[in-house]
């Protein structure tokens, strides 16, 4: 049943990929998809949390390839700056690894759990990791659904996430059998700009309902123009569906001020957020 949405304001840090300065960790993308950049010329992470405090928002998802060190003495003064900033750590991204890699899929499982254990140290109470980078089948489905669930098991302290994103999950229907797979072991994190055409919004709302986070795309239709609309008809299919978690931004814009950009990502939420 449609209610009001989560007023909290969020946001997903890619969005401020400019502001940190392209900041991509060495051996964090093993994958190829993010340039390595240990570029210092943006904001440091340690100052992120104030920052995002700063503009109003009280929780934030987090991409792993912002942590320049994974030393635990490091990752307290990360969990530290955002618990003086008063901003929630609502989720840590691991924005890359294949569980479902007919070579490597096993050695991509080790390595993700090695990000969980880092989310743990950061007292994130939720990890997303990727389902898999291959096209679906049975077969992969299923090697998605084991190595996922073998990554709960393994870490219990947190809340495991998945997402509608990459190669595996190409729509609702896989989505909705991965999970059924997973029986409640592990959640879904819905992004409403990771699937495209023109039932897209039918298909967000075919899983959104279930979902335990979000991400909420705002892309242009030119140049510095914000795609209003389809800001606002996802919004909208999430409200309409009884979506009950946190509404965060994802700017995929061009614009360099992306702390500006968010802010009118946040008036056009309003309209539907109120």
């Amino acid at each position: 049943m449609p209610h009001a949405l989560d007023p909290t304001k969020s946001l997903h840090t890619w969005s401020l990929f400019r502001t940190m300065g392209r900041f991509v960790a060495p051996g964090s993308a093993p994958s190829g998809v993010l340039t390595e950049n240990p570029s210092t010329d943006g904001l440091d992470l340690l100052e992120l949390p104030a920052q995002l405090a700063a503009h109003g928002f009280a929780s934030a998802q987090l991409c792993h390839f912002y942590l320049p060190r994974t030393e635990a003495s490091y990752l307290a003064e990360v969990r530290d700056a955002f618990r003086a900033a008063g901003v929630d750590l609502e989720c840590f991204l691991v924005d890359d690894g294949d569980v479902t890699h007919p070579e490597r899929g096993e050695q991509q499982q080790r390595w993700l759990s090695g990000w969980i254990e880092i989310a743990e140290q950061l007292g994130a109470p939720r990890v997303r990791v990727p389902a898999g980078d291959q096209p679906p089948t049975q077969e992969t489905l299923a090697l998605s659904a084991r190595r996922l669930r073998a990554l709960a098991a393994a870490h219990p302290g947190l809340r495991l996430l998945t997402e509608n994103w990459k190669s595996l999950l190409v729509d609702a229907a896989t989505t909705r059998d991965l999970l059924d797979r997973l029986e409640g072991e592990v959640g879904l994190l819905i992004d409403t700009g990771n699937w495209t055409g023109e039932d897209k919004y039918e298909q967000i709302a075919a899983v959104a309902g279930g979902a335990e986070c979000s991400q909420v795309k705002a892309r242009e239709t030119s140049p510095g123009v914000l795609d209003a609309e389809d800001l606002t008809r996802a919004l909208t299919v999430l409200r309409d569906v009884g979506y009950a978690g946190r509404i965060s931004y994802v700017y995929a814009g061009t614009d360099d001020d992306e702390w500006g950009r968010l802010e009118q990502i946040h008036e056009i939420a309003r309209t539907v957020t109120g």
